[in-house]
């Protein structure tokens, strides 16, 4: 059997628009992936669907798998013959043993390559609007472990050589933390050396602490300071209160669950982090294609489409069976304004179906669930769509990690699949939803949600994302807190 090939790549610090190209790439031609704790769990969802996913996630008191046994994966899923990428946080040169991982598959002569990420130490400062060098604050950069492999935990540093640099950056440092100070001030640092604490750096929930080297510890103390966190000190976080940017996003400080009903990339999940959402698409679901019988499509007067991945779904059909589109004289249909998007883009002036028609024969294209939701007339099933259970810890994790503010339902059939899921991976429906505010994108869902016994969501005036920020922004306000 041929020799796979293993992927070194670095995820970069959360947000997932900072992944390189080149690991995007990586990530959609892996057979296997194994990820740690802090690469973004929404870099996944680039995956093929068949893509086996192994999580390596490591906390300071415990690590779900350990380092020899992370290496003896890669060798043995890479002698299989896949393609193996072993997805790292920030960028798996700086502090990401990638090293070690690499000569391991070296002592093998399977072939590897290792893709650059964005490192955390100087993207997560930026995002608090911070640049670590400034040409009248710092000319100098370093960055250091604050914690290594000491019996007591404590890094075994050269204290008297960063005296003179002026921008430090320690990773994974608040369990060290009075030690850091305690070295830097002992050492020549002043104590009024201005330092800022950055936990989960490029995400939405980026919370800050900032203060000096005299009373960061009190005050990270008092606020139960936790990692993972980059603790930068130096003159140039001054900065940060004229060059702050991120945290001014609109929906800075939002973390959203979105009811998902689609398969493929979702605009409005896009639009939401764009805004300054965390954003996690609950549930996962994967599509089992269908074969597909196109010999009676000249009969029918109108076709109507569910869903968008019912357009792609038919076209993809239509081309298979060699059928040439002008010759098929049925008007195009959309069930939802996605839908009839993605018709617009097929090159079709589609219109907006509301209800069947009481005469004519009518086609309904979609997955299996329209031969339940519309009775009575011709189905073309071109998809059976499943929940893909290989997220459902991955999403669970996400839920206990981060914490979820705001949940929107775009459309009343993503009502149920949420209620459903959620039971599914043992999370109290009722608590959960009762104790954050939820948003429906029109008045149907609404109803749908009243329905399942869930009331006191809003909706905004219209259905258009701007109208969604709106009442995100004037009906559901959140605290947001940067001590």
């Amino acid at each position: 059997m041929k020799t796979g090939k293993v992927f070194l790549v670095g995820a970069g610090p959360g947000d997932i628009g900072l992944l390189t190209l080149k690991g995007l790439e990586a990530i959609q031609k892996a057979d296997v992936i194994l990820y740690d704790r802090l690469a973004n769990p929404k870099l996944l969802e680039f995956s093929k669907d068949n893509c086996e996913l192994i999580y390596c996630g490591k906390l300071p008191d415990r690590h779900i798998l350990r380092q020899n046994h992370i290496n003896e994966l890669l060798v043995a899923k890479a002698l299989e013959g896949k393609t193996v990428v072993r997805l790292k946080g920030g960028d798996p040169g700086v502090f990401g043993r990638v090293g070690e991982e690499a000569a391991v598959l070296a002592g093998y002569q399977i072939p590897f390559e290792i893709v650059p990420g964005v490192s955390s130490g100087m993207a997560v400062p930026l995002y608090a609007g911070i640049p670590v060098t400034h040409r009248e604050y710092a000319e100098s950069f370093a960055v250091v472990t604050a914690h290594d492999k000491s019996a007591d935990g404590k890094p075994l540093l050269n204290w008297k050589s960063l005296q003179g640099v002026d921008t430090i950056a320690f990773y994974m440092g608040v369990g060290n933390l009075p030690f850091i100070c305690e070295n830097l001030l002992q050492h020549g640092k002043p104590a009024e050396t201005p330092v800022i604490m950055i936990q989960w750096g490029t995400f939405s929930r980026q919370k800050t602490l900032q203060g000096t080297l005299a009373n960061i510890c009190a005050k990270a103390a008092a606020e139960n300071f936790s990692n993972p966190a980059i603790i930068l000190v130096g003159d140039v976080v001054s900065l940060r209160e004229k060059i702050s940017w991120f945290e001014k996003k609109p929906l800075f400080g939002r973390q959203i669950l979105l009811a998902r009903t689609g398969i493929g990339p979702s605009r409005l999940a896009k639009f939401l982090m764009d805004q300054g959402a965390d954003v996690i698409e609950f549930p996962k679901w994967t599509r089992i294609p269908q074969r597909v019988d196109l010999s009676s499509i000249y009969a029918y007067d109108e076709i109507v489409f569910s869903s968008p991945e019912s357009v792609t779904e038919f076209f993809e059909a239509v081309q298979a069976a060699s059928i040439d589109i002008r010759t098929i004289t049925a008007d195009f249909l959309g069930a939802s304004i996605k839908t009839i998007k993605a018709l617009n883009e097929q090159g079709f002036l589609a219109q907006r179906f509301d209800h069947l028609p009481q005469t004519g024969n009518v086609l309904v294209v979609g997955d299996e669930s329209i031969r339940n939701k519309y009775v009575g007339v011709d189905c073309l099933v071109t998809s059976r769509k499943e929940l893909d259970r290989q997220f459902l810890p991955i999403l669970k994790r996400m839920l206990e990690e981060a914490d979820v503010n705001t949940v929107v339902f775009p459309c009343s059939a993503s009502v149920d699949p949420v209620f459903q899921v959620l039971k599914e991976c043992g999370i109290d429906t009722s608590q959960f939803l009762n104790k954050i505010q939820v948003v429906a994108k029109g008045e149907r869902t609404l109803s749908a949600l009243a329905d399942a016994g869930l009331n006191g969501a809003v909706a905004p005036e219209t259905s258009t994302n701007e109208a969604l920020i709106k009442v995100l922004t004037d009906k559901c306000p959140i605290e947001v807190s940067s001590p």
